[in-house]
């Protein structure tokens, strides 16, 4: 590996999820080799700076031949770190909590759900696939006997959401995944995903309203 990742941009890394998506079905199909151009073609960036993103890490391509399907791919698994295995919690057992406690991509993407939480007396000990639903006030207690949990996803109401981060960050959580409403304060030692589902939304609006135009 050329560089240290810490030295590569934000946007280059936000790339690289769609460079393996498009790399993973190639290599479903069986295909051997790839160009630069013909991944530009695949998803929509360039030829160069897919060159001068892969670059960042090594480069992995020969000039004239392409990019091996398979050793492009695995490389990108390594990158991202798809080979490690990330114990991950649930706060918050609602509709969006439980299709993402069985959503397959997760599990494939290297996060593998062990455990839910919830406040609401009513889901408190029902069952959410294979979880039995706990009790929040059960959080820091069941982390102190699984410090092997790293990462944690929030999908509770804004109200609340930063302080179990921060207990959560208080227990050695190193990774949130936050669906709430709201993005998180910056935490100490934790690394914060907002995920804003209506961002996407109205970004798609604004292009349907301008195309109206």
């Amino acid at each position: 590996m050329a560089n240290n990742k810490n030295k590569v941009s934000e946007t280059v890394i936000r790339r690289l999820p769609k460079y393996h998506r498009y790399l993973s079905e190639l290599h479903e199909k069986g295909e051997d080799r790839i160009s630069s151009q013909e991944l530009s073609d695949l998803t929509g960036f360039t030829a160069s700076q897919i060159r001068q993103d892969l670059n960042n890490f090594g480069g992995f391509g020969q000039q004239g031949y392409g990019y091996k399907v398979a050793v492009l791919k695995a490389e990108l698994e390594n990158i991202l770190g798809i080979s490690t295995v990330y114990k991950t919690i649930i706060i918050g057992s609602g509709r969006l909590g439980s299709v993402i406690s069985n959503y397959k991509g997760f599990r494939d993407s290297g996060f593998e759900v062990v455990a839910m939480f919830d406040r609401d007396e009513h889901v408190i000990g029902t069952s959410v696939g294979k979880h039995v639903v706990k009790s929040v006030d059960e959080l820091e207690d069941f982390l102190n006997e699984h410090d092997e949990v790293s990462v944690a996803i929030l999908t509770v109401p804004k109200e609340g959401a930063q302080s179990i981060a921060e207990r959560l960050a208080e227990c050695g959580i190193r990774g949130i995944c936050n669906f709430a409403p709201e993005d998180l304060e910056e935490l100490d030692h934790v690394i914060v995903e907002n995920i804003r589902l209506t961002d996407s939304l109205l970004t798609l609006s604004y292009y349907l309203t301008e195309e109206d135009r």
